[in-house]
């Protein structure tokens, strides 16, 4: 029996209808456009131009404005003393209290000298009158007249000497009564009640520090004199530059001083030169003797650009750069000159300007050129980092 012209058309058929609807399918599919990516969010920064001043943190020993050891001008015994220890005396108040009677009887007898001194005195003034009168009529001769003259003036001498002399036991027993020369804060007392003192002893009887304002004395490379010398001279207006004092564990304190000038020797042996600070010290948080260390001023930049340290990156070279986001949301890459370093960021000297939107986090996972979505960058709370010097 003859096979049928048509089967294989038959046969066929089905295959055909699946290839069709694989080619349209594949055709829907070529024509679907594909999905477009999410910009990557970023957080960013935007640059403010803001006062930056450069600082050293460096080590300094704090010392007393003024210091008084209280020495007696006359020897004899302690009989009182007249403050507390540890307490605040005023200038001119009184501290210890030396025997004064023998003190006393010599002033009487200095008086007693003086008054004895001033009747011969007048005795001799009388005498020389009255020879005056009597060369007058010839009744004396000139070499008597000549040697009562020569007595007042001997008598006149010993009025001024028994008055000096009196003066002087006058002060001396002032100086029974020792005295604070300043104001300030006094130390213990180094002698009790009942001792003997003298004069040109080898040990002060107590010692007052004024400290309601002190010195910090720092030290720093003599290379640097000329900067010192230029912040001594801004330091003594009201513009100037404060240092600020910190504890040994990097606590500020509430006080701040001002440079007042550098020394004029040079250190051998380290080749350094000291700085003195004054710093106002109304509560009496520094004591004389502490260790502190001090924020010294080196470098004042009215209009600094700062960012924080993560925003930048070093290329093999060194090179710096940053990310910045454009106008157009796109990522830009900017070579950057940075400086110093301030409590975790670094100020930017060229390459960025005022109002740019530096990319601090995300930068990793842009590109040049990519868009990206950006979102204000919440600065973390920073270390207290010392500056770079």
């Amino acid at each position: 029996m003859n096979a049928s012209p048509f089967r294989p058309v038959r046969f066929l058929r089905p295959h055909l209808a699946v290839l069709v609807a694989a080619l349209a399918l594949a055709s829907c599919r070529g024509e679907q456009p594909p999905a477009r990516e999410a910009p990557a969010e970023v957080s960013v920064v935007e640059l403010k131009a803001e006062p930056v001043v450069v600082a050293d943190l460096l080590p300094g020993r704090v010392s007393a404005y003024r210091v008084a050891e209280i020495r007696p001008q006359v020897g004899g015994i302690i009989r009182h003393q007249l403050f507390r220890q540890g307490g605040d005396v005023a200038a001119d108040e009184p501290l210890f209290q030396i025997d004064s009677a023998v003190f006393a009887a010599e002033k009487a007898m200095a008086a007693a000298a003086l008054q004895r001194a001033e009747s011969v005195l007048g005795r001799a003034d009388i005498q020389v009158r009255r020879i005056e009168a009597l060369l007058k009529t010839q009744a004396a001769s000139q070499q008597a007249h000549d040697d009562a003259v020569a007595m007042r003036a001997q008598a006149a001498a010993d009025v001024a000497r028994s008055r000096a002399t009196l003066e002087r036991r006058q002060l001396d027993l002032g100086f029974a009564t020792i005295r604070s020369p300043i104001a300030g804060r006094i130390d213990q007392a180094l002698v009790t009640e009942g001792a003997l003192v003298a004069v040109g002893g080898t040990l002060p009887l107590a010692i007052v520090q004024q400290i309601d304002r002190v010195y910090v004395d720092l030290r720093q490379p003599a290379r640097r004199l000329d900067e010192l010398r230029e912040l001594a001279r801004t330091g003594n207006r009201d513009d100037g530059p404060a240092v600020e004092i910190l504890s040994a564990d990097g606590e500020a304190y509430p006080v701040t001083g001002k440079l007042l000038f550098s020394g004029i020797a040079v250190d051998p042996g380290t080749s350094e030169v000291l700085v003195r600070v004054e710093v106002q010290n109304p509560g009496h948080v520094l004591l004389p003797g502490m260790f502190v260390r001090a924020r010294l001023p080196r470098e004042k930049h009215p209009d600094a650009l700062l960012v924080p340290l993560q925003a930048v990156r070093r290329d093999g070279n060194g090179t710096a750069r940053v990310a910045l986001v454009a106008a157009d949301s796109r990522v830009r890459l900017h070579k950057v000159e940075t400086g110093v370093e301030i409590d975790g960021r670094v100020v930017v000297k060229s390459g960025l300007g005022e109002g740019d939107r530096v990319i601090v986090e995300g930068q990793d996972r842009v590109r040049s050129g990519a868009p990206v979505k950006p979102v204000p960058w919440r600065a973390e709370q920073f270390a207290d980092a010392e500056p770079l010097r």
